[in-house]
């Protein structure tokens, strides 16, 4: 099995690391590894415990190696926490040819001219993503290419992150062993897995409910019009569980996962829990109403965060397609009704839509969606190596400095 046909997405969570390794042979995608592994590495997305999250990628790489059965030498990286920032940007250049046909030259000089944007020294363009192109002021222009024209001019979104974040996140990836093909917005590749195309061009927002943060992104007409991190996410509900029924961390995720609700209008008074069914020393019965409340509570606060995000792009109650959800947050009891009442927007679970063989099983558990969704991001760049992204080798960022500087803790 030629290893230019093997595919690695690695995903870095707060709460865990997964690992998905895809092979495509004469155009047919197929999953032949699949990991995951508990990570205590991370808070908000960020690396907080070096050793903890070099652990857990390389107990996930090992049993991914073990599935396979192939070494893994390389991957494609997300990188998420709300140390991503999104900016929009514009690029405009002459038109090279003297007859003014535009070409792919072009095309990448405009995208290129469009990175001239003022970026803080401690952040790293990850992403330039054209919105649309301008041809002599005519506007809304999708692919110029053959067109004839003076100026051509772009209109890009250009999503960065913070130069430590980098290095760190390089930092733990080089010690497990992994040479990294390129870094990815981790929820960008989400939506590959996910979206379709008409719900892209409808009008969508895929929203990735994670432990320690909640990703969004919104697509329409096809195109990325906004995307974001909110520092909140799913572990916050389980704190606020254990503080409100002063029992501990571990407990208030079983109770989580088993009995709360995002709805309290269906739940009877009368309904308990049983405490004791959880951890042997707690001995009180509590209201699942309660619980409910509480989950209620934290929901509100994260779905305005949400909907102020959709009110700054002026689609507030207005996306045809609705709310696509992932994340292990998406397995909350009657999240999906809640979104509906709250949003006033259609919403659904999100599963990968792609036609793949292997080990598809796999694909239903939202744990493992983006990790899937970076094998798939791979896999379309080796087709379309030009594309409108930052590649590490390509333009030198500091992402190629840093695994330098650490290339000596690689086994």
């Amino acid at each position: 099995m030629s290893k230019n046909n093997i595919f690695l997405g690695l995903d870095i969570g707060t709460t865990k690391v997964a690992v998905c390794v895809g092979n495509i042979t004469e155009n047919h995608k197929e999953i032949i590894g699949i990991a995951q592994t508990p990570n205590s590495g991370l808070r908000k997305g960020v690396i907080t415990d070096v050793e903890e999250t070099v652990s857990s990628i390389t107990a996930a790489l090992e049993e991914a190696e073990r599935m396979s059965g192939i070494p893994l030498n390389s991957g494609f990286i997300g990188i998420s926490g709300n140390q991503i920032g999104i900016t929009s940007s514009k690029g405009v250049i002459a038109v090279s040819r003297a007859d003014g046909e535009i070409n792919a030259t072009d095309i990448e000089r405009v995208i290129d001219a469009s990175k001239a944007v003022a970026i803080p020294p401690n952040r790293e363009i990850l992403h330039i993503i054209p919105k649309s192109f301008i041809v002599d002021g005519q506007q809304d222009i999708e692919d110029p290419t053959g067109m004839t024209g003076i100026r051509l001019e772009v209109e890009s979104l250009i999503i960065t992150s913070t130069v430590n974040s980098i290095k760190n996140l390089t930092k733990c990836v080089s010690q497990s062993g992994l040479d990294i093909n390129e870094l990815v917005f981790s929820t960008l590749a989400t939506s590959k897995a996910l979206l379709s195309k008409k719900q892209k061009e409808m009008g969508v927002m895929l929203i990735d409910f994670g432990a320690g943060t909640t990703k969004i992104i919104v697509f329409e007409e096809n195109k990325l019009i906004h995307c974001s991190v909110l520092p909140v996410g799913s572990m916050h509900i389980t704190n606020d569980i254990a503080i409100g029924l002063r029992t501990s961390i571990d407990v208030a995720e079983k109770i989580k996962l088993k009995y709360a609700s995002a709805i309290t209008k269906n739940i009877r008074d009368s309904e308990k829990i049983d405490l004791s069914d959880f951890d042997p020393q707690e001995e009180n019965k509590i209201s699942k109403k309660y619980v409910a409340e509480i989950v209620e509570a934290r929901l509100i606060e994260i779905f305005n965060m949400i909907k102020d995000e959709l009110k700054k792009t002026g689609r507030d109650g207005m996306l045809p397609a609705g709310i696509i959800f992932t994340g292990n947050g998406a397995r909350l009891d009657g999240i999906i009704d809640f979104t509906k009442d709250y949003l006033r927007l259609p919403a659904q679970i999100g599963y990968p839509l792609v036609d793949v063989g292997g080990l598809v099983d796999k694909l239903d558990d939202p744990g493992y969606t983006t990790s899937v969704g970076l094998m798939l991001w791979g896999m379309e760049s080796s087709k379309n190596p030009s594309d409108n992204k930052i590649n590490l080798h390509k333009f030198g960022s500091i992402v190629d400095k840093a695994k330098q500087m650490f290339k000596q803790f690689i086994p």
